[in-house]
């Protein structure tokens, strides 16, 4: 998904084209609050505690035990810049974007579906307006969505809260002009108990290579059981991360094969079934992959629906990836619901990795 300069109402002919973005190099950091390596860099910055934060949508920390620091960044010595709009604040480097949206849905007329078309209309309208700044497009690399209630019913409309979120996403991609259908973005939707409706997005001057999971159905494809609209994302993207290193981000990602839920009630299954979709997810992107990714180089974001299933869902890792890998060691454990009532654990995941020389493009 990308948003292109506007054209020039003066109708000038556009100025030649460079030769490509130079891309800043991205780094990613999960650390202690007191570690403040790329802080001053730092697009985004999230602090995962044991409790949720009330003020966004943002689910509570089961393990590790203390505070744990989000950070994605951008390897550069310039400012970042800054700035709102609508409902969205972001940070830039001038390459990266990174952007926090909030919206309180009791304000809004129309509730939930209403809230996310007006959210998701704010993130368009702002990366069209970075793209004029920037004058080339910019492309969304990844999106954290984060809703309370998730699979609640709402009684107005007498539907799931998500499939409610659904509408009101895929209307705004419709009204942008955006695929909601393949060349989605990699996203993830989860539930919390408290806080207004909260999306993070993560853009950069390169067009992702979208990447679909061969187990499973794409989810713009799904039937009409699942509700009136389908999800609006792709399972994964690779994208270039610059300093000749490949980012690849994996949805959100759960024990579902076809369409269809698999091993309902029965977390230890589902844990092994969603490592078997991330390992296909693996396999699909390697034909189109600079670098090498495998579970052993993901960091992993892990959503539980119960805080009891913490040791059998680590468990179950630690059988697949080994009890002292660097995978299980960073993973990030959170309470939250995922999309569907009967799936108990979701899976995110993204590796960061240097590409093989043989294939960075030598510049011009």
């Amino acid at each position: 998904m990308s948003l292109r300069p506007c054209p020039d109402p003066s109708g000038a002919a556009p100025a030649a084209p460079a030769r490509g973005p130079i891309l800043t190099p991205l780094q990613h950091h999960r650390q202690a609050p007191a570690d403040t390596t790329g802080a001053h860099t730092a697009l985004d910055l999230r602090v995962f505690g044991p409790t949720e934060p009330g003020t966004v949508a943002q689910p509570a920390l089961l393990q590790p035990a203390a505070e744990v620091t989000e950070r994605w960044c951008s390897d550069t010595a310039a400012a970042l810049q800054a700035g709102r709009h609508g409902c969205t604040s972001w940070r830039s480097d001038g390459c990266w974007l990174w952007v926090r949206a909030v919206i309180d849905e009791r304000q809004v007329d129309g509730g939930l579906q209403e809230a996310a078309r007006r959210l998701y209309g704010d993130l368009f309208t702002l990366l069209r307006q970075q793209a004029d700044r920037l004058g080339r497009a910019l492309h969304v690399v990844k999106v954290w969505n984060y809703l309370a209630d998730i699979n609640g019913t709402d009684p107005l409309h007498g539907l799931e809260r998500y499939r409610l979120f659904n509408i009101g996403r895929q209307d705004a991609f419709l009204d942008a002009g955006q695929s909601a259908f393949a060349g989605a973005p990699a996203a993830c939707a989860l539930g919390t108990h408290r806080g207004p409706l909260t999306v993070w997005l993560l853009a950069g001057p390169v067009a992702s290579r979208v990447v679909e999971n061969p187990r499973q159905t794409s989810a713009y494809h799904y039937p009409g059981d699942y509700g009136p609209r389908a999800p609006t994302f792709s399972r994964a993207a690779l994208a270039d991360a610059g300093g000749g290193r490949e980012l690849l981000v994996i949805s959100g990602t759960a024990s579902i094969v076809g369409h269809l839920t698999r091993h309902a009630g029965d977390v230890e299954r589902q844990t092994g079934e969603t490592l078997d979709n991330l390992e296909a997810v693996l396999g699909a992107a390697a034909p189109a992959a600079r670098a090498r990714h495998g579970l052993d180089t993901l960091v992993l974001t892990v959503y539980l629906r119960h805080a009891r299933d913490l040791p059998v869902v680590q468990r179950v890792l630690a059988d697949r990836l080994g009890a002292d890998s660097p995978a299980l060691r960073g993973a990030l454990f959170l309470l939250a619901d995922v999309c569907r009532a009967d799936l108990l654990v979701e899976i995110e995941a993204h590796s960061l990795q240097a590409c093989s020389p043989m294939s960075i493009p030598t510049p011009a």
